[in-house]
């Protein structure tokens, strides 16, 4: 998920249950960087240059 070992586990007091729910959307914000990578590589590639 690209989080530092332990960033969840190493919690004092969270249960297991408790540390899955903390993890459950941790993937989103690497989706989202690919998604917003991918829609700028396209739209860089087809728009138009500026003109001054």
């Amino acid at each position: 998920m690209g989080l530092p070992a332990g960033h969840v586990t190493d919690v004092p007091g969270l249960t297991r249950t408790q540390q899955l729910h903390a993890l459950g959307n941790g993937v989103v914000p690497q989706q989202a960087t690919a998604a917003l990578r991918i829609l700028h590589d396209r739209y860089s590639a087809h728009a138009v240059p500026a003109t001054a």
